[in-house]
């Protein structure tokens, strides 16, 4: 009889759930179609009219922080510029957060910074929310509230525009869905870096300190569990967004790995390495040294955490602490990089303390947001180009040292290790490191050899830069989007 009242009872109440539950979700679908509804009537009254009454195909760029300096910014502007040449009734639209900064002005710092001239004007829808995708909003569970952050940002940038073909240029995978299926727009993406990759899983999974991991939670085995939960929920969402690309486009290898073994898009995902002036910088004539009283080492990327300049700074502390002195030229370590906000400016006086407490101060200069002119000549007097990210996606800051003629010391790992500092023809093109000392000990090295020595690897390395031109770029980008465009 109880046995009988329970079954009964819990009858009565799970038939109305499973019914409110449905009219839930049938609301939650009409009020979504609805919206896509709205959103297309919406983008027909407001959508600009073309030359010949047909109207343009309208090709939307997420990329809220396009002023920036950095190589996804050159990825963005070598974009815009190739469709412009290839297509001629489209309308290029950057949906930006930068209102700091007028449309001439961005166009201006494109040209400025990358030497990239566009063919046609460019539209920009700027968003007033980008604070939404700030990492410093969320001191704990940084990767989900800035991806939900991403969405509100999206939402914003859908209402203001419904484009055609919409691209996500910076790595806000999740707002993919929310064109393709609210906008009704055919999306694709270029991805930079894996907002969530294997290698974090491992790395919380192995409770190791890294910037990302910080050492109260890989000292507690009850957090780390925790935090590894997080993370595969996390890529488990990561990876149904991504999945709803229609083009997919990777920067490298270690990319392209990461992406299949999350998205799972193999059908629709290729490499297309990023574009890297090389012509520019092949341009600085390539002599052997001339003996001289200083020698440069130069570092080129954005003051981000996981860019690791204190690490640079350190090897360098090292390496002027066991040069002895008359044995070689006086040496300078010149940090080039851009500062896209306050915490990069805070993070570039950081380092500046960092010198003072290790006493190199007078052998360490920063060259912040500087114009490109004054890149090449930094590049074409330095001996040794450095790079410390670990697992740094590609590397253009590699491959421009690489170009200019400069012996590259870079990371083991990632992009450097797998596409750019590779063998070319079976003959050496760089030198990689991992930890502080290594870094002294290779920077060590490098300076030691005879410059005829230093030569030849500096021509082999400028052989091997071609594959990643600005023309090699344009064909591969255009025929990974081409299926946008059907």
């Amino acid at each position: 009889m109880v046995a009988g009242g329970t079954g009964r009872l819990l009858c009565s109440l799970l038939v109305p759930a499973l019914f409110l539950s449905g009219a839930l979700c049938l609301c939650v679908a009409v009020l979504l179609w609805g919206a896509r509804l709205w959103l297309q009537a919406r983008k027909r009254r407001l959508g600009p009219a073309g030359r010949d009454g047909q109207r343009p195909v309208l090709v939307g760029f997420f990329h809220p922080y396009c002023n920036a300096g950095g190589g996804g910014e050159r990825v963005l502007w070598c974009a815009v510029r190739t469709l412009q040449k290839k297509y001629k009734n489209i309308t290029c639209v950057v949906y930006t957060g930068d209102r700091d900064a007028t449309a001439e002005e961005i166009v201006e710092g494109a040209f400025r910074r990358f030497n990239i001239k566009l063919t046609h004007p460019v539209k920009f829808v700027f968003l007033e929310k980008r604070y939404l995708v700030e990492a410093s909003l969320y001191p704990h569970f940084t990767l989900l509230g800035q991806s939900l952050g991403s969405v509100f940002l999206g939402w914003e940038a859908l209402l203001k525009c419904v484009p055609d073909i919409y691209i996500d240029s910076m790595g806000y995978a999740f707002t993919l869905p929310l064109f393709k299926y609210l906008g009704g727009c055919r999306v694709g993406c270029y991805v930079h870096y894996p907002t969530i990759s294997t290698d974090m899983l491992s790395v919380v999974r192995n409770q190791d300190t890294r910037f990302n991991n910080a050492a109260f939670i890989t000292n507690n085995p009850l957090i780390s569990r925790f935090k590894l939960v997080y993370y595969y929920l996390f890529a488990f969402l990561y990876g149904l967004v991504g999945s709803c690309s229609d083009v997919v486009m990777v920067n490298s290898s270690w990319t392209l790995n990461h992406i299949l073994s999350i998205w799972r898009t193999g059908a629709c995902t290729s490499v297309v390495y990023p574009p890297c002036d090389v012509q520019t910088f092949l341009d600085i004539p390539l002599e052997e040294e001339k003996s001289t009283a200083e020698c440069s080492i130069v570092s080129v990327s954005q003051f981000r955490p996981e860019k690791d300049h204190p690490l640079q700074i350190r090897a360098f502390a090292k390496l002027l602490k066991e040069k002895r002195p008359g044995q070689q030229p006086s040496l300078k370590l010149i940090l080039i990089g851009g500062c896209r906000n306050q915490q990069d400016e805070e993070r570039v006086n950081n380092l500046k303390r960092l010198c003072e407490e290790l006493g190199v101060s007078a052998n360490v200069m920063f060259r912040v947001n500087i114009p490109f002119e004054e890149l090449k000549k930094h590049l074409a007097e330095a001996t040794i180009g450095l790079h410390t990210m670990w697992n740094e996606h590609f590397g253009i800051g590699v491959v421009e040292c690489m170009a200019a003629g400069t012996v590259i010391l870079a990371h083991n790992s990632g992009g450097p290790k797998l596409d750019i500092v590779v063998p070319y023809e079976g003959r050496i093109t760089g030198f990689l490191a991992e930890n502080e000392d290594n870094y002294a000990e290779k920077m060590a090295y490098i300076l030691s050899l005879a410059p005829e020595k230093r030569l030849e690897i500096r021509e082999n390395a400028r052989r091997s830069v071609y594959r990643f031109s600005d023309r090699h770029f344009e064909e591969t980008f255009l025929l990974s989007v081409e299926p946008l465009f059907k």
